[in-house]
């Protein structure tokens, strides 16, 4: 049997998700209320110029550059936008910094507020009901859902965004890490350590 039997993603049919998504866009475009144009536009700055990837490498940089970290704490929406991320979500930033006494949080209680030009799209359980009204209540017990226990004697701060102002946290640089490169530092920053719900990457 040829190799190419067994690769179902070319035979596959589309999901209904992926259906119902192509007939709605098909209709907006006949009604002229969308561009296909403008829309694939979009969908490359949310896939390529903005996320999570960004984030990481404000993180690295500060965990390799101590005056850009002093930069960074003192007056975020700058620091950040000299890597060239800036406006819309992130119009102004602060930076929160997590050290071994004390753990730093993010949510939006009033709605989903969240710094896209760092951290692109939030995630789901970002904009949840149950998230946004626990991590301020019962911050220990939501973390430890995620799984990350903190330990008692760490203090934890909660940091609400809103239309004003977005935090971002500055994880801890996990050990071993001092001899790597900047793209290499960048690879240990995960999404969830950008918002304390997780931490870097652990160096084997």
């Amino acid at each position: 049997m040829s190799e190419a039997t067994h690769d179902h993603s070319q035979t596959e049919p589309p999901s209904s998700y992926a259906l119902r998504v192509r007939a709605i866009e098909t209709v907006l475009t006949e009604k002229g209320l969308i561009d296909p144009v403008s829309v694939d536009a979009f969908i490359d700055v949310l896939e390529n110029k903005v996320g999570p990837r960004n984030g990481a490498r404000v993180v690295a940089r500060a965990w390799s550059d101590e005056a850009y970290k002093r930069r960074l704490l003192a007056d975020g929406t700058s620091a950040i936008a000299e890597l060239g991320f800036s406006g819309g979500e992130g119009a102004e930033m602060v930076v929160v910094e997590n050290t071994p006494g004390v753990h730093n949080v993010v949510v939006c209680t009033l709605c989903s507020c969240y710094p896209w030009p760092t951290l692109g799209l939030p995630p789901a359980w970002y904009k949840s009901f149950a998230y946004r009204s626990r991590v301020v209540i019962e911050p220990r017990t939501v973390l430890a859902e995620f799984g990350l226990r903190i330990p008692d004697e760490t203090e934890i701060r909660v940091w609400d965004s809103n239309s004003e102002v977005r935090y971002f946290v500055l994880p801890e640089r996990p050990p071993g890490a001092e001899n790597r490169t900047e793209a290499e530092l960048a690879g240990l920053v995960t999404r969830d350590s950008m918002i304390g719900t997780g931490l870097p990457k652990v160096i084997p």
